[in-house]
C-alpha cells in the first residue's frame, strides 16, 4: 500500500518496491532502501499482505502493523548504530 502523505513539503511516501528471496525493497521518504531478512527476519515468512501494507510513522520511520514491526529511518540509513537484530 502507498502512503502520498505532505507534510510541510516534505515527501512521507512509503510504498515496498520488491519481495525477493534474500529481503525486501522499501521507497521511504524519497530514498530507496533494501531490508535483508538476515537483519530483519519478521518479513522472510510473513504474508505478503502483510509486508505491503506499510505505512510512514511520522517523519522518521515506517510501521507494518500487521507484523506489529516498527523501524526508524535513521536505523536503515545508519545500520552499524544499531547492532541489535531480532531471532
Amino acid at each position: 500500500m502507498k502512503q502520498n502523505l505532505k507534510t510541510n513539503g516534505t515527501n512521507t511516501s512509503v510504498k515496498v518496491h520488491a519481495i525477493v528471496s534474500n529481503g525486501i525493497t522499501i521507497e521511504a521518504y524519497g530514498n530507496v532502501y533494501f531490508l535483508p531478512y538476515s537483519s530483519n527476519p519478521w518479513f522472510e515468512n510473513a504474508a505478503i499482505a502483510d509486508v505491503f501494507n506499510i505505512e510512514p510513522v511520522g517523519r522518521t520511520g515506517v510501521r507494518w502493523d500487521a507484523l506489529d514491526v516498527d523501524l526508524a529511518i535513521e536505523s536503515l540509513t545508519h545500520p552499524e548504530k544499531y547492532p541489535l537484530i531480532a531471532k
